[in-house]
């Protein structure tokens, strides 16, 4: 490749602006009564992200987990938090703004949802929850492939 043709490639840029909570909710309906209950529990764990374009190559991207944890038909408590991004991306052709918008930034998003899940589940007092880590690549592979089956267009 020559000068020349490395300086028509577009300059690729990706850079996280600002990491910041942008809703949290935790809830506990059946308490104090949950607390005298023996503690074997059902955990079901709901994860989104959505993108949101702010100015030409300016991104929000917003992952969204929501756990609610049960004791046979009781909720113990439900916790949700949206943990958003600023994300600065540009150079990038079409194809890799899908996997990098819905898949590499929710899992620079993730570390930060999983603590605060866990600090808002420990405040309760309830035993600390930890998240797993969450294969995202996976996840939008799956969100494509259901959107193609659907005939609608995979997007991120």
């Amino acid at each position: 490749m020559t000068d020349q043709e490395a300086n028509q490639q577009p300059q690729r840029e990706l850079s996280l602006q600002r990491v910041y909570l942008k809703d949290t909710s935790f809830e506990t309906p059946n308490s104090p009564a949950i607390f005298q209950q023996e503690w074997k529990p059902e955990t079901n764990i709901n994860i989104n992200s959505e993108v949101n374009t702010l100015a030409d190559r300016i991104h929000e991207v917003v992952l969204t987990v929501t756990v609610t944890t049960k004791l046979g038909e009781q909720t113990a408590y439900l916790a949700e938090v949206q943990q958003a991004g600023i994300f600065s991306i540009g150079g990038f052709p079409d194809q890799e703004m899908g996997p990098l918008m819905g898949s590499y930034c929710p899992n620079l998003l993730f570390p930060y949802v999983r603590e605060a899940i866990s600090d808002l589940v420990t405040k309760g007092s309830f035993p600390q929850m930890v998240l797993q880590p969450i294969n995202f690549d996976a996840l939008y592979a799956q969100h494509q492939q259901k959107m193609a089956e659907a005939g609608g267009e995979a997007t991120h």
